[in-house]
């Protein structure tokens, strides 16, 4: 018999409550229970970034966190960045302008370390943005792709130019 517990949690803006299993990771609560699946898996030991969501604006890996963990708390993955109307994140905009992804498997986790990263550091300069990024692994772009589509994005977001 699994032993469950009832959660709710605010996902994108939106209240979910369910039963769980308490030993579900909150990468899979995400994809199965609420069809999430932007939040990628990859390693599921924390160590690859894929997975990078935000709980109260905070980036964490969701595949070492379990769902219970969220209970009470504000969830955000990369499905909540784009605007209602399907207007793009200016840091989603970016990385379509700068070539910051290719295959898009690592683009989720990047793009929520580093919402996290300009939020709380509007000023970012290239070190802070490549520290920010030193926790997700890609396999595919070098990263200058992605360090440059994060300064733009900045800067979009300081000048109000987004």
């Amino acid at each position: 018999m699994t032993d469950r517990r009832r959660i709710e949690v605010t996902v994108n803006g939106v209240r979910h409550t369910r039963e769980v299993e308490t030993r579900i990771t909150l990468a899979d609560f995400l994809r199965r229970e609420l069809g999430l699946t932007g939040t990628h898996l990859g390693c599921e030991h924390g160590v690859c970034g894929a997975c990078t969501v935000q709980m109260d604006g905070e980036a964490l890996r969701s595949c070492i966190l379990f769902a219970v963990q969220a209970d009470g708390r504000s969830i955000t993955t990369v499905e909540g960045l784009a605007r209602a109307d399907g207007t793009l994140h200016p840091l989603q905009q970016s990385f379509r302008e700068h070539h910051g992804l290719q295959c898009g498997f690592c683009t989720p986790g990047m793009l929520m370390t580093l919402d996290a990263l300009l939020t709380e550091k509007p000023d970012a300069d290239e070190r802070a943005v490549r520290e920010a990024i030193s926790g997700n692994i890609c396999r595919c772009t070098g990263y200058q792709g992605i360090v440059a589509a994060a300064l733009d994005a900045a800067k979009k977001l300081r000048t109000g130019s987004a």
